[in-house]
């Protein structure tokens, strides 16, 4: 039964590390089946979009991702093409709570991948799609939203705004 695991929130320091690839050999190992059904439980019952692993405290290259279809992992995902026109969204992130702010990347991405499996896969993405598997990759090199992001702010749990942040 998979389980809801704790989102790790700065300043641990996990989320400021890159993360190691994962052999090939070892995606389809034992060890991985429990991480990637709590990473996914996780994911869902917390409401987040995505999820990377070094915010369960696991600094390995592995995501999940909600698509229209249900979630998907991504083992050792990289992005291999990148479209030149880039949009600004708001960004949150499960490990910087009560913080937004505005973004900029690109709108269209082809990122490669293993899947659960252990084989090659690829998947297209743009939009908000796009926007989620590129602020879950950032999270893989140790880089959070906020160190991107321009008109931060601070909200309260009703989601009122409660300030402007500096950055």
């Amino acid at each position: 039964m998979p389980k809801v695991l704790k989102i790790l929130t700065l300043p641990a320091e996990s989320l400021r590390r890159k993360s190691e690839v994962i052999g090939e050999d070892r995606i389809t190992a034992k060890e991985f089946e429990e991480l990637c059904a709590d990473l996914e439980e996780t994911m869902i019952k917390k409401e987040g979009v995505g999820l990377a692993a070094p915010q369960i405290g696991k600094n390995v290259r592995l995501i999940v991702v909600n698509t229209k279809h249900g979630p998907i992992l991504l083992f050792n995902p990289k992005i291999v093409q990148k479209s030149w026109q880039k949009e600004w969204g708001e960004e949150g992130c499960l490990s910087v709570p009560l913080i937004f702010g505005d973004v900029k990347r690109h709108k269209k991405i082809t990122c490669v991948f293993c899947n659960r499996a252990g084989a090659k896969d690829k998947i297209k993405a743009s939009g908000f799609l796009s926007r989620v598997i590129q602020h879950e990759i950032d999270h893989l090199d140790g880089i959070l939203f906020i160190d991107k992001a321009k008109n931060l702010k601070k909200i309260d749990e009703n989601n009122d705004e409660i300030g402007k942040l500096e950055n």
